[in-house]
C-alpha cells in the first residue's frame, strides 16, 4: 500500500479560488470516513510487526473485541478498525507509530471515546491506538501546583488525587468521571466552569507525545513561557491530527474556601438570555453560569430531583466562589442583575449539598435526555451571549419545521450551545432528519457571528460546514500545518479539514454520504 503525500499546497485549491465558487450550504457536504479494508495478506503482516513490539493482550484483532472501538459518542458513524492496539509504555507508542508510518497505516488514537464530533470513529483500513493503559498519575508538586499525568487518566481523577492539598483540576466536562486528559487535549474540552478558569488550553503546561514518525515531541515547558512558537496552543485541540499524546502537565488550582449557586428563573427565553449578556456587561465573571430551558429542566428534574423551577421557561446556573466576604458581595451584585433583567425567582443554595444538587442536574443533562428518547444527537455551537434568547427562539421553529424535539442547555456564559435533538435511529430517515436540523442550527450560529464548535471538535460531523465558515486561505493555513506534522496524512485521516480542492465541486451537485474521499488518501 503506498500512500502518496499531499500534493502541493498551491495546486490544492485551484477549483475554489473563483469568486464564482457556489454558496455551499450546511449539511450539502456530508464526510464519512474511508471505508477500504486492508487486504488480508497486508494485515497479518502488520499485526506480526506489531506483536513483535507489543505483549500479545496489546493487540486485538477479533472482531467481537474491535466491535466496542467502531464509534466514539457519535453513534451514528460506526467503522471496525483493521487492529486496535493498547501499549502498556511510552516506548511502544513510538514503536506502534513507526511501524504505522512505514507501512503506511492510518492511526486513529482514542482516549475513552466519549467525544461527540466522531473524532475518534476508527478507518477501515487503519490502527485505533488506545491510551487506556496510559493511566497513571506520575507526580504532583503542590507548591508549584501541577501534576504530570499519562493521557489515560480520567479528568476527575486528577482532582481526586490531589484533594488532599486543598487543589483541583479546573476545567470540568460533564463527562469527567469518564473522560480522560488525552482526549481533553486533542478537542480543548471546557465544563461548566470554564468561564472563569478557562478551558484545557488555559490549564495545561506542557504536552509530551509521538509523531505519526515515533518520534518524540514535547510542546510547551513547566515554565511561565517557553521559547519559539507557541506549539502548545496548537497541538491542543488538534484532534489527535498532529501527534500522539503520552504525558500531559497541569496547572492546578486552589479550592476555594466557599462557592454558591444562584438558581433564577425566567418567565421568556429571551428574557434569560439577555440576562446572561447584562451579568458579562456588569462587569461580573461568574465560576459558572449555565442556561437550560422549560424541556431540559423538566427531564432533569425527573431523573435527579435537582430542586428545578419546572413552571420557569428557562433557568440560569450562576455561580460564585471565593472567600465567604467576596462570594457575599458577587451573589448580591449578580442578584441585583438577574432582578433588573426579569428573573421571577431566585434561589441562592445554603448548604454544599444544595448546591451540588443544582449542579448535578446540570451535568447530567446528557443522561437525563438518554431516558426521555431512543437516541439524541448533541449539538456543539457558539454565538455571541446576546443572541442566546434568539437562537433558543429559532430552535423551537426548527422543531416544528422537522418534527422533533430539541432539549437545551447552554455553556451560557461564553455562548457555546447543547442542543439535544431527540429521535429515533429505529425509524427509517430519522438520523438524516436529525443531521439537517442539526446542520441549520450550525448554520444560524454562523449567520449570528459565532463558530460552528465550541469544545467538542469538527471530527466528522462537522467537516462540512468548515467549508463555509472559512475561507480558501483559511483552509489552505489548516492543511499547511497538517502537513508539516503528518506529510502522508496518517494520523487521524479524514477529520476536521474538509478536502480543498473539491469544496465547490462538490457544492455543485447533490452528495450522498460516503461518496467524499479525501483526494491524497484515496488509494486506501
Amino acid at each position: 500500500m503506498n500512500a502518496p503525500a499531499y500534493p502541493p499546497l498551491d495546486t490544492l485549491a485551484v477549483s475554489d479560488t473563483s469568486s464564482q465558487a457556489p454558496q455551499l450550504k450546511l449539511g450539502e457536504l456530508r464526510f464519512a470516513q474511508l471505508d477500504q479494508a486492508l487486504d488480508p495478506a497486508e494485515r497479518d503482516a502488520l499485526i506480526q510487526n506489531l506483536l513483535e513490539v507489543l505483549p500479545y493482550d496489546a493487540v486485538i484483532t477479533k472482531e467481537e473485541s474491535l466491535r466496542p472501538y467502531e464509534c466514539d459518542g457519535l453513534t451514528g458513524y460506526r467503522h471496525l478498525p483493521s487492529v486496535v492496539v493498547l501499549p502498556y509504555t511510552d516506548e511502544q507508542v513510538g514503536h506502534v507509530l513507526a511501524i504505522c508510518h512505514a507501512r503506511n497505516i492510518p492511526v486513529v488514537a482514542r482516549g475513552a471515546g466519549t467525544g461527540l464530533s466522531g473524532g475518534a470513529t476508527p478507518h477501515r483500513g487503519g490502527v485505533v491506538l488506545s491510551t487506556a493503559r496510559l493511566n497513571r498519575i506520575l507526580s504532583i508538586d503542590p507548591v508549584a501546583r501541577t501534576a504530570r499525568v499519562q493521557p489515560g487518566v480520567r479528568n476527575l481523577a486528577i482532582s481526586e488525587a490531589v484533594a488532599p492539598h486543598s487543589l483541583y483540576y479546573a476545567p470540568d466536562p460533564s463527562s469527567q468521571i469518564a473522560c480522560t486528559i488525552g482526549g481533553n487535549v486533542a478537542e480543548n474540552s471546557g465544563g461548566v466552569h470554564c468561564l472563569k478558569y478557562g478551558l484545557t488550553v488555559h490549564n495545561v503546561l506542557r504536552v509530551r507525545g509521538f509523531t505519526i514518525q515515533g518520534e518524540p515531541v514535547e510542546f510547551g515547558s513547566e515554565a511561565f513561557d517557553s521559547p519559539g512558537y507557541d506549539l502548545l496552543a496548537l497541538v491542543i485541540g488538534s484532534e489527535g491530527m498532529l501527534a500522539v499524546t503520552t504525558e500531559v502537565t497541569v496547572r492546578l488550582t486552589p479550592k476555594p474556601q466557599l462557592a454558591q449557586v444562584i438558581m433564577a428563573s425566567f418567565d421568556d427565553v429571551e428574557k434569560a438570555g439577555q440576562a446572561v449578556a447584562d451579568l458579562i456587561g456588569a462587569g461580573i465573571i461568574p465560576a459558572g453560569l449555565e442556561m437550560m430551558d422549560k424541556g431540559m429542566t423538566a427531564a432533569v428534574e425527573e431523573f435527579v430531583h435537582a430542586g428545578y423551577d419546572l413552571s420557569a421557561q428557562a433557568i440560569l446556573l450562576c455561580e460564585s466562589d471565593g472567600t465567604p466576604a467576596e462570594v457575599e458581595e458577587e451573589i448580591g451584585r449578580m442578584k441585583a442583575v438577574l432582578s433588573q433583567s426579569g428573573a421571577t425567582d431566585l434561589r441562592v443554595s445554603e448548604s454544599e449539598a444544595e448546591r451540588l444538587r443544582f449542579w448535578s442536574g446540570r451535568k447530567n443533562a446528557f443522561p437525563a435526555s438518554g431516558r426521555v428518547s431512543p437516541d439524541y444527537y448533541c449539538i456543539d455551537g457558539t454565538i455571541p451571549r446576546r443572541r442566546l434568547g434568539q437562537m433558543l427562539s429559532r430552535i423551537a421553529e426548527l422543531e416544528k419545521k422537522y418534527g422533533l424535539r430539541c432539549l437545551n442547555v447552554f455553556h451560557a456564559g461564553d455562548g457555546n450551545l447543547h442542543p439535544l435533538i431527540l429521535f429515533d435511529a429505529a425509524k427509517p430517515g430519522e438520523f438524516e432528519t436529525t443531521e439537517k436540523f442539526g446542520a441549520e442550527i450550525l448554520e444560524i450560529c454562523v449567520e449570528y457571528g459565532g463558530t460552528i464548535t465550541g469544545e467538542h471538535g469538527v471530527g466528522i460531523e462537522k467537516i462540512d460546514t468548515m467549508c463555509v465558515q472559512f475561507s480558501v486561505a483559511e483552509r489552505l493555513s489548516f492543511f499547511a500545518v497538517k502537513q508539516a506534522f503528518d506529510a502522508k496524512g496518517l494520523l487521524n485521516p479524514g477529520k476536521a479539514i474538509p478536502t480543498l480542492s473539491r469544496c465547490a465541486e462538490y457544492g455543485r451537485m447533490h452528495v450522498h454520504r460516503g461518496e467524499l474521499r479525501f483526494p491524497q488518501l484515496e488509494r486506501f
